[in-house]
Protein backbone atom coordinates (compact mmCIF):
# COMPACT_ATOMS: atom_id res chain seq x y z
CA UNK A 1 0.00 0.00 0.00
CA UNK A 2 1.28 3.43 -0.91
CA UNK A 3 2.45 5.53 2.01
CA UNK A 4 0.13 8.45 1.28
CA UNK A 5 -2.99 6.38 1.98
CA UNK A 6 -4.55 6.16 5.42
CA UNK A 7 -5.68 2.55 4.94
CA UNK A 8 -5.96 -0.21 2.38
CA UNK A 9 -9.61 0.58 1.57
CA UNK A 10 -8.70 4.12 0.56
CA UNK A 11 -5.96 2.76 -1.68
CA UNK A 12 -8.39 0.26 -3.26
CA UNK A 13 -10.98 2.98 -3.85
CA UNK A 14 -8.35 5.13 -5.56
CA UNK A 15 -7.24 2.20 -7.74
CA UNK A 16 -10.84 1.50 -8.77
CA UNK A 17 -11.26 5.16 -9.73
CA UNK A 18 -8.06 5.02 -11.76
CA UNK A 19 -9.27 1.84 -13.51
CA UNK A 20 -12.58 3.52 -14.35
CA UNK A 21 -10.60 6.30 -16.01
CA UNK A 22 -8.12 3.94 -17.71
CA UNK A 23 -9.79 0.53 -17.99
CA UNK A 24 -6.98 -0.91 -20.14
CA UNK A 25 -4.20 -0.21 -17.62
CA UNK A 26 -2.93 -3.64 -16.60
CA UNK A 27 -0.70 -2.21 -13.86
CA UNK A 28 -3.66 -0.65 -12.05
CA UNK A 29 -5.53 -3.96 -12.27
CA UNK A 30 -2.51 -5.87 -10.98
CA UNK A 31 -2.06 -3.46 -8.06
CA UNK A 32 -5.77 -3.80 -7.27
CA UNK A 33 -5.38 -7.58 -7.18
CA UNK A 34 -2.42 -7.33 -4.79
CA UNK A 35 -4.36 -4.95 -2.53
CA UNK A 36 -7.37 -7.26 -2.47
CA UNK A 37 -5.14 -10.22 -1.67
CA UNK A 38 -3.86 -8.35 1.37
CA UNK A 39 -7.48 -8.34 2.59
CA UNK A 40 -7.84 -12.05 1.68
CA UNK A 41 -10.56 -11.21 -0.82
CA UNK A 42 -9.44 -14.01 -3.11
CA UNK A 43 -12.28 -14.04 -5.64
CA UNK A 44 -12.12 -10.31 -6.29
CA UNK A 45 -8.32 -10.46 -6.47
CA UNK A 46 -8.50 -13.32 -8.97
CA UNK A 47 -10.88 -11.29 -11.12
CA UNK A 48 -8.50 -8.31 -11.05
CA UNK A 49 -5.50 -10.44 -12.06
CA UNK A 50 -7.48 -12.11 -14.86
CA UNK A 51 -8.45 -8.66 -16.13
CA UNK A 52 -4.80 -7.62 -15.92
CA UNK A 53 -3.56 -10.51 -18.08
CA UNK A 54 -6.39 -9.96 -20.54
CA UNK A 55 -4.94 -6.46 -21.07
CA UNK A 56 -1.27 -7.52 -20.85
CA UNK A 57 -0.93 -11.25 -21.68
CA UNK A 58 2.78 -11.26 -20.80
CA UNK A 59 2.36 -9.85 -17.27
CA UNK A 60 4.22 -12.69 -15.57
CA UNK A 61 3.67 -11.44 -12.01
CA UNK A 62 -0.09 -11.65 -12.45
CA UNK A 63 0.12 -15.30 -13.52
CA UNK A 64 2.19 -16.06 -10.42
CA UNK A 65 -0.44 -14.39 -8.24
CA UNK A 66 -3.18 -16.40 -9.94
CA UNK A 67 -1.16 -19.53 -9.27
CA UNK A 68 -0.94 -18.57 -5.61
CA UNK A 69 -4.71 -18.19 -5.41
CA UNK A 70 -5.11 -21.65 -6.94
CA UNK A 71 -2.68 -23.07 -4.39
CA UNK A 72 -4.62 -21.42 -1.56
CA UNK A 73 -7.70 -23.42 -2.56
CA UNK A 74 -5.77 -26.64 -3.14
CA UNK A 75 -5.77 -26.54 -6.94
CA UNK A 76 -2.26 -27.79 -7.81
CA UNK A 77 -3.08 -28.10 -11.52
CA UNK A 78 -4.16 -24.48 -11.68
CA UNK A 79 -1.08 -23.37 -9.76
CA UNK A 80 1.19 -25.29 -12.11
CA UNK A 81 -0.50 -24.03 -15.28
CA UNK A 82 -0.45 -20.37 -14.26
CA UNK A 83 3.20 -20.54 -13.28
CA UNK A 84 4.00 -22.18 -16.61
CA UNK A 85 2.28 -19.19 -18.23
CA UNK A 86 4.47 -16.91 -16.13
CA UNK A 87 7.63 -18.78 -17.16
CA UNK A 88 6.57 -18.71 -20.81
CA UNK A 89 6.02 -14.97 -20.55
CA UNK A 90 9.37 -14.39 -18.82
CA UNK A 91 11.70 -17.40 -19.10
CA UNK A 92 14.19 -15.98 -16.56
CA UNK A 93 11.55 -15.46 -13.85
CA UNK A 94 12.97 -17.48 -10.96
CA UNK A 95 9.84 -17.28 -8.80
CA UNK A 96 7.73 -18.93 -11.49
CA UNK A 97 10.23 -21.78 -11.88
CA UNK A 98 10.37 -22.16 -8.11
CA UNK A 99 6.59 -22.49 -7.93
CA UNK A 100 6.58 -25.02 -10.76
CA UNK A 101 9.17 -27.02 -8.85
CA UNK A 102 7.12 -26.79 -5.67
CA UNK A 103 4.05 -28.33 -7.33
CA UNK A 104 6.12 -31.17 -8.78
CA UNK A 105 7.74 -31.75 -5.37
CA UNK A 106 4.30 -31.93 -3.74
CA UNK A 107 3.34 -34.59 -6.27
CA UNK A 108 6.52 -36.61 -5.70
CA UNK A 109 7.73 -35.84 -9.23
CA UNK A 110 11.35 -35.40 -8.24
CA UNK A 111 12.95 -35.22 -11.69
CA UNK A 112 10.53 -32.55 -12.90
CA UNK A 113 10.96 -30.65 -9.63
CA UNK A 114 14.75 -30.76 -9.91
CA UNK A 115 14.62 -29.44 -13.48
CA UNK A 116 12.42 -26.51 -12.46
CA UNK A 117 14.44 -25.64 -9.35
CA UNK A 118 17.66 -25.81 -11.38
CA UNK A 119 16.25 -23.09 -13.64
CA UNK A 120 15.07 -21.08 -10.64
CA UNK A 121 18.51 -20.96 -9.04
CA UNK A 122 20.21 -20.42 -12.40
CA UNK A 123 18.27 -17.20 -12.88
CA UNK A 124 18.48 -16.18 -9.22
CA UNK A 125 21.44 -17.76 -7.38
CA UNK A 126 20.40 -15.96 -4.17
CA UNK A 127 16.96 -17.69 -4.21
CA UNK A 128 17.61 -19.66 -1.02
CA UNK A 129 14.25 -21.47 -0.97
CA UNK A 130 14.96 -22.62 -4.51
CA UNK A 131 18.42 -23.92 -3.54
CA UNK A 132 17.03 -25.81 -0.52
CA UNK A 133 14.14 -27.21 -2.56
CA UNK A 134 16.55 -28.39 -5.25
CA UNK A 135 18.45 -30.18 -2.46
CA UNK A 136 15.19 -31.88 -1.43
CA UNK A 137 14.52 -32.96 -5.02
CA UNK A 138 18.04 -34.36 -5.38
CA UNK A 139 17.56 -36.29 -2.12
CA UNK A 140 14.36 -37.80 -3.53
CA UNK A 141 16.31 -38.80 -6.65
CA UNK A 142 18.97 -40.49 -4.52
CA UNK A 143 21.67 -37.96 -5.41
CA UNK A 144 22.79 -37.62 -1.80
CA UNK A 145 26.15 -35.90 -2.27
CA UNK A 146 24.58 -33.31 -4.56
CA UNK A 147 21.76 -32.80 -2.07
CA UNK A 148 24.24 -32.24 0.76
CA UNK A 149 26.28 -29.78 -1.31
CA UNK A 150 23.17 -27.77 -2.16
CA UNK A 151 22.01 -27.68 1.47
CA UNK A 152 25.44 -26.47 2.54
CA UNK A 153 25.28 -23.80 -0.17
CA UNK A 154 21.92 -22.65 1.20
CA UNK A 155 23.38 -22.44 4.70
CA UNK A 156 26.33 -20.40 3.46
CA UNK A 157 23.79 -17.90 2.18
CA UNK A 158 21.62 -18.00 5.31
CA UNK A 159 23.11 -19.92 8.27
CA UNK A 160 19.79 -20.14 10.13
CA UNK A 161 17.71 -21.65 7.31
CA UNK A 162 15.95 -24.56 9.00
CA UNK A 163 14.79 -26.50 5.91
CA UNK A 164 18.39 -26.89 4.75
CA UNK A 165 19.35 -28.51 8.07
CA UNK A 166 16.40 -30.88 7.72
CA UNK A 167 17.54 -31.82 4.21
CA UNK A 168 21.02 -32.50 5.58
CA UNK A 169 19.58 -34.70 8.32
CA UNK A 170 17.69 -36.78 5.79
CA UNK A 171 20.66 -37.10 3.46
CA UNK A 172 23.16 -38.02 6.19
CA UNK A 173 20.83 -40.67 7.60
CA UNK A 174 20.44 -42.14 4.13
CA UNK A 175 24.24 -42.21 3.84
CA UNK A 176 24.43 -44.11 7.15
CA UNK A 177 25.74 -41.34 9.41
CA UNK A 178 23.08 -41.15 12.10
CA UNK A 179 25.08 -38.84 14.36
CA UNK A 180 25.37 -36.18 11.64
CA UNK A 181 21.70 -36.70 10.88
CA UNK A 182 20.73 -36.13 14.52
CA UNK A 183 22.96 -33.05 14.78
CA UNK A 184 21.32 -31.48 11.71
CA UNK A 185 17.80 -32.40 12.82
CA UNK A 186 18.47 -30.61 16.11
CA UNK A 187 19.77 -27.59 14.20
CA UNK A 188 16.63 -27.64 12.06
CA UNK A 189 14.50 -27.59 15.22
CA UNK A 190 16.61 -24.83 16.76
CA UNK A 191 16.04 -22.72 13.65
CA UNK A 192 12.27 -23.07 13.65
CA UNK A 193 11.74 -26.00 11.29
CA UNK A 194 9.03 -28.47 12.28
CA UNK A 195 10.92 -31.77 11.97
CA UNK A 196 8.47 -34.70 11.68
CA UNK A 197 8.02 -36.58 14.95
CA UNK A 198 8.56 -39.99 13.35
CA UNK A 199 11.90 -38.86 11.94
CA UNK A 200 13.02 -37.56 15.35
CA UNK A 201 12.08 -40.87 16.95
CA UNK A 202 14.13 -42.73 14.34
CA UNK A 203 17.14 -40.55 15.16
CA UNK A 204 16.89 -41.21 18.91
CA UNK A 205 18.89 -44.40 18.40
CA UNK A 206 21.91 -42.25 17.55
CA UNK A 207 21.72 -40.07 20.63
CA UNK A 208 24.66 -40.67 22.99
CA UNK A 209 25.05 -39.76 26.64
Amino acid sequence: MKEQYQDIDEYIADLRAAINSSPDCANHLYNLGVALLSKREFQEAESAFLDAVSKAPRLAEAYVQLGGICLQRGDLDGCLNYNKEAANSRPRFAVAWGNIGFVHLQRGEAAEAAAAFTKAVKWDPAFIQGVASLAAAQYMLGNLDESIALSERALQQQPGFGPAYNNLALAWLEKGDGKKALKNANLALANGFDVPEDFLKELEAYRTE
